[in-house]
């Protein structure tokens, strides 16, 4: 990826191609945390896109790009989210299969969507991006104290939710 990254920087659009299809689920499955519309999440990657190949020859690491890409796909959903005034859940609602997986699946999802923004945010970076603390830390340049306490918080706020959800739907002796 560093190869590309340099290549990229001496203006090969091939070498920027390949990187940002490498990461064209990671920035979707991003925009999705913050954004409703299917819309809005392509415009905020696209523009976050754009706004990466112009600024990519100020990327004094190439080791970092992942991570610097991120923090330009946050900054520019905020902007949207902004622009519209509104609280958007990561995804829509998909109605429940018959499957027990795919349920708790989706209600795990549901569970996600009533997080507050911050905690949606480092749970989808921490455990479906799979990036460390100090990388979220960097992406949403805050501390990674921080980033821990939100990371816990985010935990104990879901699993109190999960909880809720199987001890008020008769569910409580299911695993999740």
């Amino acid at each position: 990826m560093e190869d590309d990254v340099r290549k990229a920087q001496q203006g090969d659009r091939d070498a920027f191609t390949r990187l940002i299809k490498n990461m064209e689920g990671n920035l979707y499955r991003i925009a999705s945390s913050i954004l409703k519309s299917d819309q809005e999440k392509l415009d905020a990657a696209q523009e976050a896109i754009i706004k990466a190949y112009v600024s990519l020859p100020t990327l004094n690491h190439p080791r970092f790009f992942k991570t610097w890409m991120i923090r330009i796909l946050i900054r520019e959903c905020m902007r949207i989210a902004r622009s519209r005034k509104k609280v958007i859940p990561i995804g829509e609602m998909v109605e429940p299969a018959a499957d027990q997986r795919f349920e708790h699946r989706i209600e795990l999802q549901d569970a996600i969507d009533r997080l507050e923004e911050d905690h949606r945010i480092v749970i989808l970076l921490h455990y479906m991006e799979d990036l460390s603390i100090k990388d979220i830390a960097e992406i949403l340049e805050q501390k990674e104290g921080t980033i821990k306490s939100r990371l816990s918080r985010a935990r104990n706020k879901l699993s109190q939710l999960l909880s809720d959800h199987y001890n008020v739907g008769g569910f409580a002796n299911e695993r999740i």
